[in-house]
């Protein structure tokens, strides 16, 4: 049976849709000290911004990585109103050719920030543009071909370059050294998620229990999005089935309805855990062989659907392949079988 699924549509997706941009814009801290979570990037980050207000520089060129959800265009937005900069929203695969680079920087004004989401989908003629961009505020432009092509440098005004990504290993040395500030994003802590479902739900004006605040952080993947989301959908079940505040008992019919369990698997996480232990004894099995299995290509099952399951301790990579572990079993309510006897 395939389980061929369009990430962008799964309710504990991390990866960002068109209704959350409304939710996220709506819902997004304008500032440091509404911004929940991430402490250490955040007193980093204060200090780095206090340091350029008083030389009256711009701030450093910052990088910020990890998975998505966590909250990096917010801190993007973040530094540009503390900064009282302008900023300008792009992405990676945005950027086609050198020429959509060159539009971009020149049209911005001293101070601006450039926030290049996806950072390391940037083609390697792109880096190329951005090196002297970053390096020395100019612009180098390439004019005819062959031996008689002559450069052209444009200067530009000091602007900062924040990029973001979440696949920190596939940017490039020399682009990545370009950045002065680097920061992690980590998954969040469950006390941090249900700080963050309170603030939400204050803000939409929804009537929120403290136990139904905790159990849909708990199912939030330890994701700021993904918290959201689930909020929004729970307060539908909320107004259909009871009286529009989010309780306890609502939020059990509304996880049991969405096929969401206690700690964030959904039907496909479940189903990818029960191909390992019930088709291949618990693994190890091989990335290729789950994908063949789950009607999902290798890419997807690695960047989506592996890196929970791996954080939660339920699936371990080996050099044979991927296993199964006594959490996982623990999890489903399984029984290991070791030489054809059960455990």
């Amino acid at each position: 049976m395939s389980m061929k699924n369009d990430e962008n549509n799964r309710i504990i997706s991390p990866e960002e849709n068109e209704e959350d941009n409304i939710i996220e814009n709506n819902l997004r801290p304008r500032n440091l000290k509404e911004y929940i979570g991430q402490e250490k990037v955040k007193s980093n980050l204060r200090i780095a911004m206090e340091a350029a207000k008083k030389r009256g520089e711009v701030i450093e060129h910052a990088l910020l990585y990890g998975a998505p959800g966590l909250g990096k265009t917010t801190l993007s937005h973040i530094i540009a109103k503390e900064m009282g900069s302008n900023i300008k929203i792009t992405s990676g695969p945005a950027i086609e050719k050198t020429g959509d680079l060159a539009a971009i920087l020149t049209n911005l004004e001293e101070g601006d920030i450039l926030f290049i989401d996806e950072i390391h989908r940037l083609n390697k003629t792109i880096e190329e543009i951005l090196y002297p961009a970053m390096e020395d505020y100019a612009l180098d432009i390439i004019i005819g071909k062959g031996p008689s092509a002559r450069t052209l440098r444009i200067d530009l005004p000091k602007i900062t370059i924040i990029g973001a990504t979440t696949k920190m290993s596939l940017l490039s040395a020399p682009l990545r050294d370009r950045f002065g500030l680097i920061y992690h994003l980590d998954f969040y802590e469950n006390e941090d998620i249900e700080k963050i479902i309170h603030r939400s739900a204050n803000i939409l004006n929804i009537p929120i229990a403290k136990k139904a605040a905790e159990k849909i952080a708990s199912r939030s993947r330890r994701t700021p999005r993904v918290a959201n989301r689930l909020l929004k959908r729970v307060r539908d079940f909320s107004e259909v089935k009871g009286n529009g505040e989010i309780k306890e008992d609502i939020c059990n019919h509304a996880f049991s309805m969405l096929e969401v369990d206690q700690l964030g698997l959904d039907f496909i996480d479940r189903k990818i855990l029960e191909i390992i232990i019930d088709k291949f004894d618990g693994g190890p099995v091989g990335l290729s062989t789950i994908a063949a299995t789950t009607g999902e290509d290798t890419a997807t099952i690695e960047d989506v659907y592996e890196p929970f399951l791996m954080q939660l301790g339920f699936i371990d990579r080996s050099p044979r392949g991927r296993i199964a572990t006594d959490l996982a079993y623990q999890h489903l309510g399984k029984k290991r079988k070791i030489q054809g006897k059960i455990l």
